[in-house]
């Protein structure tokens, strides 16, 4: 087994895959650490959509994915950045997806988070960008889920001020039912989010958010922050009230994050544990036994894929995600909604490839052989 692939350059190289995929096996919830993975939406490929057309979703194998997940430990975040949320699926698709999801959740015992944003919602002044929260949250709280309060880019555009953020996300944590989890996205990941919590030096960016959570500590569960700054995180979870968790959302340092240190660690909610859920769960299931250079020999190896998916322009990462879902097995098309699946390059996904390949991320190395030489065809690229 061989396959000519292309090289950054525009060259050819052979690769040879391997044989046999990583031995893992689903299992049960974790005790040291809460792991969320963010999980992707499959698209329908039959429909005749746009990318500009309100996505088509099949439901089937989106709900197939999250069985998956489940299947191994981990919990699901739901309809968030990884789902394409403002990058191909609009609110009222993702009200269907929280409510399916939620009810899947509730049938197969599942822990799930949904994110509540105000996507449906273009601009705005601050009491619409109100109203669209909790019209969000009203959904995910009767769906039984918790509720994760996105960072908006509507909030982004109508706030004057740090006294704006504060304004509106105490009137939110004073109303929700129960504790949320806050999310600080970077713009990295959505261009329109610079300057979110009212500034954007990222110090007193920080002060603001913690003043937020020290003024609520009941209603906030924990954090997820999203900046791909490693020592920055760790610097706002020491900084944390008591009982307020830290979800890294740091695709680039999640091992030592969730490994933590002597003054604490992170829980975790990421999109790269979408293609490395089993992978990522049986790494924390070592952790649960108290074996850190266990966890990290299993997880650190993963982090050149990671930030291969997520390099710049990082929002576009979920072509790559969905992509190794594809050659997982997991859907039988790569199409994604919005038509996404252009958002990377040959070279970008032939790398993507020999990667996930390389750490066993296949159940069955000959079909993600095969569909690897499909895509390299459609290119023109002949084995």
């Amino acid at each position: 087994m061989t396959i000519r692939l292309p090289d950054s350059g525009g060259a050819l190289r052979t690769y040879e895959p391997r044989t046999e995929p990583l031995a893992v096996t689903p299992g049960t919830p974790f005790t040291s650490r809460t792991v969320f993975s963010a999980a992707h939406v499959v698209a329908d490929p039959y429909a005749d959509v746009s990318p500009d057309s309100p996505a088509a979703v099949d439901w089937d194998a989106t709900l197939a994915f999250r069985r998956h997940l489940w299947s191994h430990g981990l919990g699901v975040a739901e309809a968030m950045d990884t789902a394409q949320r403002g990058m191909g699926l609009d609110w009222a698709g993702a009200a269907e997806l929280i409510r399916r999801s939620a009810a899947e959740a509730k049938s197969v015992g599942g822990l799930i988070a949904c994110g509540v944003g105000t996507d449906q919602l273009a601009a705005g002044t601050l009491a619409e960008v109100r109203t669209a929260y909790e019209e969000q949250l009203a959904v995910v709280e009767e769906s039984g889920a918790q509720a994760i309060l996105m960072a908006s880019r509507a909030l982004a555009g109508a706030a004057s001020g740090p006294e704006d953020y504060l304004e509106v996300y105490g009137h939110l944590l004073r109303q929700a039912a129960e504790p949320v989890i806050l999310h600080w996205l970077g713009p990295m990941f959505d261009p329109a989010l610079e300057g979110y919590w009212g500034s954007s030096d990222l110090d007193a960016a920080t002060d603001t958010f913690l003043e937020v959570i020290s003024a609520h500590p009941d209603k906030v569960d924990g954090i997820k922050v999203s900046l791909l700054d490693a020592q920055r995180e760790i610097d706002i979870r020491r900084r944390l009230p008591q009982g307020v968790r830290c979800y890294t959302g740091d695709d680039f340092n999640y091992p030592e994050l969730i490994a933590g240190d002597d003054q604490g660690f992170s829980h975790a909610l990421l999109g790269i544990f979408d293609p490395l859920g089993p992978l990522a769960a049986d790494a924390v299931r070592v952790l649960d036994t108290g074996d850190v250079k266990g966890f990290r020999g299993l997880l650190d190896p993963t982090v050149e894929l990671s930030r291969h998916l997520f390099q710049t322009p990082t929002r576009f990462y979920k072509t790559g995600v969905v992509f190794l879902a594809w050659l997982a097995g997991h859907q039988s098309h790569f199409t994604m909604v919005g038509g996404l699946q252009s958002a990377r390059s040959l070279p970008h996904f032939a790398k993507a490839y020999e990667l996930a390949d390389g750490l066993g991320l296949f159940p069955d190395p000959k079909l993600a052989e095969e569909r690897m030489k499909t895509l390299l065809s459609v290119y023109g690229v002949n084995q």
